[in-house]
């Protein structure tokens, strides 16, 4: 009952974007995706999606990953349909709803708004929403569908900080309550460090360090892979925060 990927590999062209990915992932955990900018994030996401070509082999229970079966929302996630937002929600049980909505499936619907704060936009059309309520409504889709494996690429980026830290809170409710693994790519290393229970941080293309985020991010972590010097600071509770000081050489 695991995500298992053995020499993971995804080429463009002449380029190697991911080389000889390796990892065994267990459920019931937030794991977050961590790196520079071009070190394959997105790309391995999109692998495990099976949406990309890849070499090596990619197993979710055993099998192969069917996406049609899994939650995934890519990093530039819009709707341009006419529809409302409690319809947008609903698509994420198409399979189910045939020619009509129960009453059970519009509860749910509005419930899952409900979670992220939005019930408020149920009957506005997807068109006139801004980016960041986008990415709240397809989120709510996504875990309407109550997926084991919920794939998700920069799903906060359009986001303040108040919503940012609220749709963490609702994936760590749903993980404990299903016990699902999400896999997440996260641009915000102080993100990671507070709401991921595991990282993997890309380098390269390369997975240069997994475990907790205590243990993978060090100062020379930070200089080594991200070009920075910078402090890690421990708050009284005990949380971790990077304070950039200045880029590296």
């Amino acid at each position: 009952m695991t995500l298992d990927l053995t020499s993971v590999g995804v080429r463009r062209g002449r380029t190697t974007i991911l080389d000889t990915v390796g990892c065994t992932l267990q459920p019931g955990q937030i794991v977050g995706l961590i790196g520079p900018n071009g070190t394959g994030k997105s790309t391995l996401i999109n692998a495990i999606a099976t949406l990309l070509p890849f070499s090596g082999t990619i197993r979710w229970h055993g099998r192969p990953v069917e996406l049609g079966k899994i939650g995934y929302m890519p990093q530039h996630a819009l709707v341009q349909a006419d529809l409302t937002v409690t319809e947008t929600v609903l698509l994420g049980r198409h399979e189910r709803l045939g020619w009509q909505v129960k009453a059970t499936d519009l509860d749910a619907a509005i419930h899952a708004l409900e979670e992220f704060g939005i019930a408020g936009l149920h009957d506005r059309s997807m068109n006139i929403l801004s980016g960041g309520q986008q990415q709240l409504v397809l989120l709510a889709q996504r875990l309407l569908r109550q997926p084991d494996l919920l794939l998700l690429d920069e799903a906060t980026s359009a986001l303040d900080i108040r919503h940012q830290m609220q749709v963490f809170d609702r994936l760590r409710a749903y993980v404990q309550r299903t016990g699902a693994l999400v896999v997440i790519a996260i641009h915000d290393l102080n993100l990671a460090a507070r709401h991921t229970d595991r990282i993997l941080l890309l380098h390269q293309g390369r997975v240069a360090g997994d475990g907790p985020f205590e243990t993978v991010i060090s100062p020379d972590a930070l200089r080594r892979v991200y070009g920075i010097e910078a402090e890690i600071l421990v708050s009284p509770s005990g949380h971790r925060a990077i304070l950039p000081l200045g880029a590296h050489g």
